[in-house]
């Protein structure tokens, strides 16, 4: 699928000039794009959903799962499938979304989409496995064994995919604050002394969007915003020592 538009470039910075109208097509396209990549991936893994299937129960470990309708087992098997396709496409949506970014960049500053969508995409699976081996595990136990003697949990599989999926999401999508953090760094906009006085607010910008990212209970949001803050503070290091000298760094 070739690009809808192309926009002129400047020759001695290699930045390029796109029109309003032109950078929503080709936000568009790149949408298009990343959408069919995870229908193409989903379909995919559909094939192997059996597979699939018994690879992220395991967190469960001796917790059955079960379904309450006829189509519950299907819609779970769909559910999986949508999840692994995302996953599975991981890499092109990276890099549809870098190139989108893209023209509004310097020649020098372009030569790192490559190795910024190669990072996306291991520091998304990073934190995906991160969740699924660490904190998955621990909340299950925590939110399945909360007052288990005086009631008895009967986990669907419905409810277990869509748990287990956003969770890992939306760990992948925050492990991807180092990489955003570099890049805005590289080209200089922002830098360690501004992210320093900005703790206080990345804090609160953590748990409101830890509350948005992942499923509607305070424990999993607390896991996810501590790794959040964490993260932050990795960044700070990574633009001190990676990004543009414009002021004196913390």
């Amino acid at each position: 699928m070739e690009d809808k538009t192309e926009p002129e470039v400047d020759k001695k910075s290699g930045k390029s000039e796109m029109p309003f109208l032109d950078h929503v097509e080709e936000f568009r396209w790149r949408i298009i794009k990343s959408i069919v990549a995870v229908v193409v991936m989903g379909m995919l893994a559909f094939a192997f959903a059996d597979y699939i299937f018994k690879f992220v129960t395991i967190p469960l470990g001796d917790i059955k799962l079960h379904f309450t309708e006829i189509t519950g087992s299907f819609y779970a098997y769909l559910k999986i499938s949508f999840f692994s396709g995302i996953f599975g496409a991981l890499p092109i949506v990276a890099y549809q979304v870098w190139k989108f970014v893209a023209p509004g960049l310097y020649r020098k500053e372009k030569v790192m989409i490559t190795p910024i969508v190669a990072w996306s995409t291991i520091l998304f699976l990073g934190g995906a496995a991160f969740c699924f081996f660490i904190v998955l595990p621990f909340a299950l136990k925590f939110l399945i064994g909360y007052g288990e003697e005086f009631m008895t949990p009967i986990i669907t599989i419905s409810s277990y995919i869509s748990f287990a999926g956003l969770l890992l999401i939306a760990f992948g999508l925050a492990f991807q604050l180092p990489v955003v953090g570099y890049f805005l760094g590289k080209i200089g906009l922002v830098s360690a002394r501004t992210l320093g006085k900005a703790r206080p607010y990345a804090i609160i910008a953590f748990l409101i969007g830890a509350a948005i990212l992942s499923p509607p209970d305070i424990f999993t949001q607390v896991l996810l915003a501590g790794p959040m803050y964490l993260l932050y503070e990795i960044t700070i290091i990574i633009v001190r020592l990676t990004g543009r000298k414009k002021e004196t760094e913390l």
